[in-house]
């Protein structure tokens, strides 16, 4: 509803919503009151859209989502070469670059090296004022203010809106910074505004799935979202594979295990959540102290510090979890024969005596044989010290209080799809079939698809983690939890199998191929896209959907933009990717003026960026521009604001015409 003039207003509609607008009277007493928030909210709809920032695909890469927040994106380099043009040299620039982006540090770095450091601060200070004034304009002053420290809010205030140009102010802001200076506040001063305007030059924030595994600490990047002034995130099957695990699955579990050790990430469990990885540990060396585990070998990147007897140790745990997920997948599989996952249960098909797989009436040679747990009589019965283990690993896992705070954080501010100013956001897939319909999936006997599958697999998942009871849906949801994570069926996998005992074992490629669905493919096409974005209720004259999941090959030529619909921005924030994609990910950026697509190569080091201004080298594509610039009035925020709007108009009708009495305040 976007009706606001007085004519379109009759006592019959105010008699029909009296008891919200009697709620509504409490909040704006009087046609004053009423009247001023109606003069705001319309003041609001016309400043321009605030800058949306969109990531895909983290993987643990804390550093590099960190500067690229802090950067944002480049659009902090770009507002001071547009403020500060020739005025400033190059290297001038880029150190008041580098001070906004990690202020606390180069703070330290300066007052080591500035010679005159009160001169240095009113300098600075005299810039920083400049830029935050610059991205603060398109907000209004409310919500300037409220983005604001505390302790120097008032101040803040003062410099962003006095005019430095006015003679008769120019001597009132100096007086300002020069008592910044003198009570010895300018240090924390610049942290403070420098923090701000990071904060201000992106307004939301969306993650579109895989905070989680294979980089060194998501467990940081959950730190930043979870105190994040505005976000949301869709899953994608490595956020739903740890929040299985802290659901208490077993087999998610093991699988977190399995992906930690094949990157090498033990600190991720032991220190960032407290997983006790001690009894794992002894175990597989012992089982394994004459077993090279040459297969096992954790992939690591050039930053690698780890002693070679660590590495071993590694290679030993990872065969260790690896052999019992293959046995916990089992136990669920048998149990859900719904789930239709026969074929991911291969350690029957061993034989032991010649170590070879039978597989489809062929047989294949054992990469490696030695497989010291597996009873080929009983092949996914765990023994007894593999049962322990696990039982100790559930209860690190479920008892993590830091696990359970960033799980609680991706539920309060995820699902698994999000509609956000004509935009549908999620992770991988929604499955379709081979003529491009929505295809039907089988849950607990019922059917699902489009729009109904995601909002059952997000209700299966919040099942999961939250309902106390040991119920049998309980018990279902956490299954399917897992299911989601390798489900041929899955909106967040939609592959046929996950091919991870092939990859190990076999050598041959053809049984590594794991067979994308029909979206990956058809969701090129734009009527596909247009019809997806119709079964989500998608509306505007400019839709996209945009996506993550699979990493654009950018080496190879491929491109993220699809279509004039479809976009996919996984372009390998992940260090295991950088070789595969050619790049180190993707932000797509969307402001008043359209869409852009920024494209970054890989980041250095934080040290490097402190001490010597590396900033992460990125390319800008314009993806989508507008002729007329966006306001919040045409956004999904504004569309709330004119019903609201609407209301308060109905209020002051209500008023003037005596329906409802003024109050005092």
């Amino acid at each position: 509803m976007t009706m606001k003039a007085h004519d379109s207003i009759t006592p019959e509609m105010i008699q029909e919503d009296m008891r919200y607008l009697q709620l509504l009277s409490r909040s704006f007493p009087t046609i004053a009151e009423a009247s001023k928030e109606i003069i705001n909210l319309e003041a609001i709809q016309n400043l321009p859209k605030g800058t949306e920032h969109f990531l895909a695909d983290l993987h643990g890469e804390y550093e590099a989502f960190q500067h690229v927040l802090r950067n944002a994106s480049g659009a902090i380099k770009r507002k001071v070469n547009e403020i500060f043009g020739d005025t400033l040299g190059k290297d001038e620039k880029k150190e008041l670059c580098t001070l906004i982006y990690y202020p606390e540090q180069k703070l330290v770095l300066v007052r080591n090296e500035e010679k005159d450091l009160d001169e240095w601060y009113a300098t600075t200070l005299n810039k920083l004022v400049m830029v935050c004034r610059n991205v603060s304009s398109k907000y209004t002053r409310s919500k300037v203010q409220k983005s604001l420290p505390k302790e120097f809010s008032y101040i803040i205030q003062e410099l962003l809106h006095e005019n430095s140009m006015e003679p008769n102010k120019q001597a009132y802001i100096n007086v300002i910074i020069s008592t910044i200076i003198s009570t010895g506040r300018a240090a924390d001063f610049i942290a403070a505004i420098c923090n701000l305007i990071q904060r201000l030059t992106i307004d939301t924030l969306h993650i579109l799935g895989d905070i989680f595994d294979r980089g060194p600490a998501p467990h940081k990047i959950m730190d930043i979202l979870c105190n994040y002034h505005n976000f949301d995130i869709q899953w994608g099957n490595h956020d739903i594979l740890w929040m299985g695990a802290a659901s208490g699955n077993t087999c998610c579990m093991a699988n977190v295990l399995r992906l930690a050790m094949r990157f090498g990430n033990l600190s991720v469990l032991e220190d960032g959540y407290g997983i006790n990885l001690l009894p794992l540990a002894t175990f597989a060396m012992e089982t394994y102290a004459d077993d090279p585990c040459t297969l096992f070998g954790p992939k690591l990147d050039e930053n690698n510090s780890h002693k070679e007897k660590t590495l071993r140790m590694i290679a030993q745990m990872h065969k260790a979890i690896s052999i019992i997920q293959f046995k916990l997948e089992a136990e669920i599989i048998q149990r859900r024969p719904e789930f239709e996952m026969d074929d991911r249960m291969l350690l029957h098909r061993i034989d032991f005596k010649r170590n070879v797989l039978i597989l489809n009436g062929k047989e294949y040679e054992l990469r490696d044989s030695f497989l010291p747990t597996v009873n080929p009589d009983d092949p996914y019965r765990l023994t007894p010290e593999e049962q322990e283990i696990m039982e100790k690993l559930h209860h690190s896992f479920v008892s993590s209080e830091k696990l359970r705070q960033h799980m609680k954080c991706l539920f309060r501010y995820g699902c698994m799809y999000t509609i956000s100013n004509s935009n549908l956001l999620f992770h991988a897939s929604v499955p379709l079939n081979a003529d491009g319909s929505l295809k039907d999936v089988n849950i607990a006997g019922k059917t699902y698809k489009g729009r109904k599958l995601l909002e059952k697999v997000g209700h299966l998942i919040r099942t999961a983690f939250f309902t106390e009871e040991e119920s049998e849906a309980k018990k279902f949801a956490r299954d399917y939890v897992w299911y989601l994570w390798c489900g041929k069926d899955s909106p967040a996998f939609d592959k046929d199998k996950m091919a991870t005992f092939e990859r190990y074992f076999l050598k041959e490629k053809e049984l590594h191929k794991e067979t994308k669905g029909y979206y990956y493919t058809l969701r090129e096409n734009e009527d596909v896209c247009e019809m997806l974005l119709n079964e989500f209720g998608v509306e505007g004259p400019y839709r996209h959907i945009i996506n993550g999941h699979v990493p654009i090959k950018a080496i190879k030529g491929e491109t993220p933009i699809k279509n004039s619909k479809m976009m996919v921005i996984d372009g390998g924030f992940s260090k295991a990717y950088h070789s595969e994609t050619g790049i180190a990910g993707y932000t797509l950026v969307y402001h008043s003026r359209g869409f852009q697509l920024i494209q970054h190569e890989p980041f250095t080091s934080m040290q490097k960026a402190i001490e010597e201004g590396q900033d992460i080298k990125s390319s800008t594509q314009i993806v989508e521009m507008s002729t007329q610039r966006m306001m919040v009035k045409d956004t999904d925020k504004g569309r709330n604001l004119s019903n609201h709007i609407f209301d308060l108009r109905k209020l002051l009708l209500a008023y003037r015409i005596g329906l409802i009495k003024e109050r005092t305040i």
